[in-house]
């Protein structure tokens, strides 16, 4: 293969690769900011106390909705994302459990788009009978293992399964600031 032709096809493979990519973002962000039912997070209750690994190990697994994450808003009101974040980011920092706010937006953006009532119907978990569920995409069985107490008892409730998934995170992981992938 000459230089030319080889020049010439690394030109025409990075025009498809660019063009690929920004129509992933594109639609990607087109279901972002597609208006979605919200649901309202519980009012937490924060109580001290170490939370413990359970005995069994489960996991999440990702959405297929994946997105670019950027700074959300700094109003940190209870109904959106940025406040649902805040107010995970309270309660684990009272049971010791370690995550940063870019670390959990990061993995929210990429699991679920930033939509509370995602729900993953096509992965081996939902095949199973097993759907991934909420913000950070959680299975029932983890959800249950890794509650963490003060907040609802519910895989969908956005405070609840922020907080269950970075506990998870953080016993698998050491921290949800450590995923970068389906995990």
């Amino acid at each position: 293969m000459t230089a030319i032709t080889r020049t010439s096809r690394l030109a025409r493979l990075r025009t498809l690769t660019v063009t690929g990519i920004a129509t992933t973002g594109a639609a990607a962000v087109a279901l972002t900011l597609m208006p979605a039912p919200a649901q309202a997070a519980e009012a937490t209750q924060v109580s001290t106390g170490v939370v413990k690994a359970p005995a069994n190990d489960s996991h999440t697994t990702r959405s297929a909705t994946a997105t670019t994450a950027g700074k959300g808003s700094t109003s940190g009101t209870a109904g959106n994302l940025d406040g649902w974040i805040k107010q995970s980011l309270a309660i684990m920092k009272a049971k010791g459990i370690p995550g940063s706010y870019d670390g959990l937006r990061r993995n929210i953006m990429r699991e679920s788009g930033g939509n509370p009532n995602a729900q993953n119907n096509w992965d081996v978990n939902a095949q199973k009978g097993t759907p991934s569920k909420g913000l950070l995409q959680v299975i029932d069985p983890t959800f249950n293992a890794f509650h963490v107490d003060g907040t609802a008892n519910s895989v969908t409730d956005p405070v609840a399964n922020i907080t269950a998934a970075a506990n998870y995170a953080a016993h698998r992981y050491g921290s949800i600031d450590n995923v970068n992938s389906a995990y």
